[in-house]
């Protein structure tokens, strides 16, 4: 299966390239961005060696259907989508947080709690609480945004404190958070699942916050099917999930955090296209309609012709 794990452009006006764990990031003319989005997956901050066949189609689709089914909630960086796996945006300058909001106590919250823990990003939670229950309240709980190696817990105290974020930006960007949770819960519930948690990422353009990057992908969320949720719960049986956790579950399984010295298990062509077959699964559930496979002996080249084609009408 031809998947798309790294990308070598020179595009026109090309003035800059980053490379994240996921997401190949060109900037044109010092003024947009087009943003790949590859066929990597990662977990644990860690990029795995085997690429998933149209991970980076669904990651796109999903993430240019809900900017647009959120833009009267906060504006955004996307200005069009001109190949399956392609955003190109407005240029902005990034917040250094990503703003996580948690309505259910699962994955890192769930295992900082199992752990003992009853405060996360200077949260309070409350005791008596099983693994994936619905919390009292959506939960902000912020990361630092790394350049390379891991993001970092922090509280609101801390970033205004450090003058991370001024105040003034980060009340809206919380407003912003829970706006964005509350529409994308609506939306889920709508498909038969429950949004549980996600992130967003902001940046300023022209001095306003607007929304970058992706917004409720299986990258950047967590959902569960919302038929037989309290049935499972009440039972103590583990929730069917829509998300990317089912690989960390293989990956701790398998000996691997992301911790030093630990090595990545191997991924078998069989467990690649299991992956793959459930992200496929999820754009269908979560955007409520078919997935078109564009399938392409050259990734690349079409990339470049519909970039390139597009950035003329810019």
């Amino acid at each position: 299966m031809n998947v798309l794990t790294a990308t070598h452009f020179n595009f026109p006006g090309q003035t800059k390239v980053y490379k994240g764990k996921v997401r190949d990031v060109y900037t044109i003319n010092d003024k947009y961005l087009v943003m790949i989005a590859t066929d990597r997956i990662s977990a644990f901050d860690v990029i795995l060696p085997k690429g998933i066949p149209f991970k980076g189609q669904v990651l796109n689709q999903i993430a240019a259907k809900f900017l647009k089914a959120t833009e009267d909630i906060v504006p955004n960086w996307l200005i069009a989508s001109p190949d399956p796996v392609v955003s190109i945006g407005k240029m902005c300058k990034p917040f250094k947080v990503e703003m996580v909001i948690r309505g259910y106590l699962a994955g890192h919250a769930a295992r900082t709690y199992n752990a003992g823990l009853r405060e996360l990003c200077g949260v309070k939670l409350p005791e008596g609480l099983k693994e994936n229950d619905k919390l009292p309240q959506p939960i902000i709980t912020p990361t630092t945004k790394a350049d390379e190696g891991h993001d970092e817990d922090i509280s609101r105290e801390e970033i205004l404190k450090r003058n991370i974020v001024s105040k003034e930006h980060y009340v809206q960007l919380e407003n912003y958070t829970r706006a964005l949770y509350q529409r994308g819960c609506e939306i889920a519930e709508k498909q038969g699942l429950l949004l549980v948690d996600t992130k967003y990422e902001f940046g300023l353009f022209d001095g306003k916050v607007i929304l970058m990057d992706e917004i409720h992908t299986p990258d950047s969320s967590r959902y569960f099917y919302k038929e037989g949720y309290e049935e499972r719960q009440q039972k103590g049986e583990e929730q069917k999930q829509l998300s990317k956790e089912f690989v960390r579950r293989w990956l701790i399984e398998n000996g691997f955090q992301g911790k030093e010295g630990q090595v990545i298990p191997e991924m078998s062509d069989a467990w690649t296209n299991e992956i793959s077959e459930r992200y496929i699964e999820l754009f269908e559930k979560v955007a409520g309609e078919k997935f078109i496979k564009h399938a392409s002996n050259d990734i690349a080249k079409r990339i470049e012709q519909n970039v390139t084609s597009a950035l003329k009408s810019l």
